[in-house]
């Protein structure tokens, strides 16, 4: 019987126009832009202004953008999935909002969230309905509106973050192409590191809640860092020795745009040289779900059918894992 795999046929990303510089932020806490690139290795990052924007509205506009691109109609998408850390409300599930932004209708749709991990976790679950033949198009969404939990009175977290949507299709093939293999890992444990304390049920939102300002990102930066350079760059070497990859087999790693020390320390594990490694969050920051379909919606003229990448993250939770995928097309 011939394999059915999941294969990604078009990608599309969509920022915000409004720029926040490192600039602009030593104006706002006591930084600077030497002190946020040296650390981090991020300049600038989109922020979604507006009253009543959140993040449905940067995936609706990713989704529109995609159905444009590849030329799909919206009445033939079966299910849209949404990782996203930063849901318009509670409930309902924001994936159902951006349905209604975007104008698919009557169609199956839910969130994921594991934090930066969300992407990862949620293409996985995605190529289940493809490979078991139950679904024909199916779009993943990456979302995140970051500034909407960020303290920026804190240093050490408001530097870090910005918002972006993006947009994956995801269809059927018999080729030797699409997801191949993945990895997925969770640590409950690790949530002590990096949460937002209230917010959920087992703090709800009260006035000295707020007045403590716990409805931001925490992270205890060292112990998530440390964490992160062993996980990240582990799976990442994990999935190329199950699968018999060898350095020089990898045409790019896509890693999760957290910290650039963080990348740099995965591509060395895995042996692979700067050029072999997508990074672009000099202009995004962490923007969660949204950072890895970024790099590939960037890169998307570089690929070429059959290209061997490896999509590598991790994030809260803890939560981390990698996918080794082949490209499916060539630029169109």
């Amino acid at each position: 019987m011939t394999k059915i795999r999941a294969a990604i046929t078009s990608i599309n990303g969509w920022v915000p126009d409004y720029l926040l510089t490192n600039g602009e932020l030593s104006k706002m806490v006591d930084t600077s832009d030497e002190w946020i690139t040296t650390r981090t290795g991020i300049k600038e990052r989109h922020i979604l202004k507006g009253n009543g924007k959140g993040t449905s509205d940067l995936g609706a506009e990713a989704v529109k953008g995609l159905l444009e691109k590849s030329g799909t109609s919206p009445d033939e998408i079966d299910l849209l999935i949404c990782a996203t850390a930063t849901p318009d409300m509670l409930f309902p599930a924001t994936a159902n909002i951006i349905c209604d932004k975007a104008g698919l209708n009557n169609i199956f749709s839910f969130d994921i969230n594991a934090a930066c991990s969300g992407l990862l976790y949620t293409l996985i679950t995605a190529a289940q309905y493809i490979e078991t033949g139950m679904y024909k198009k199916v779009i993943v969404v990456g979302a995140d509106k970051m500034s909407s939990i960020v303290d920026y009175t804190d240093r050490t977290t408001c530097v870090l973050f910005g918002d972006a949507g993006s947009a994956i299709l995801l269809e059927p093939t018999t080729e030797n192409v699409g997801i191949m293999d993945f990895i997925a890992r969770t640590d409950g444990s690790g949530r002590i590191h990096l949460h937002q304390k209230a917010g959920g049920s087992v703090k709800p939102a009260t006035h000295e809640t707020i007045d403590a300002k716990e409805h931001f990102v925490f992270q205890e930066g060292q112990a998530v860092f440390k964490f992160a350079v062993t996980k990240m760059a582990d799976v990442s070497v994990e999935i190329m020795e199950k699968n018999g990859l060898k350095s020089e087999d990898i045409t790019w790693l896509v890693p999760h745009q957290a910290n650039l020390r963080i990348i740099e320390a995965t591509a060395r594990r895995m042996g692979i040289r700067k050029d072999q490694v997508m990074i672009n969050i000099q202009r995004y920051g962490n923007t969660t779900s949204a950072t890895i379909p970024l790099c590939l919606w960037e890169w998307e003229n570089q690929l070429r059918k059959g290209d061997n990448i490896i999509l590598s993250a991790f994030g809260g939770g803890f939560t981390w894992g990698s996918i080794y995928l082949k490209w499916a097309y060539d630029p169109k």
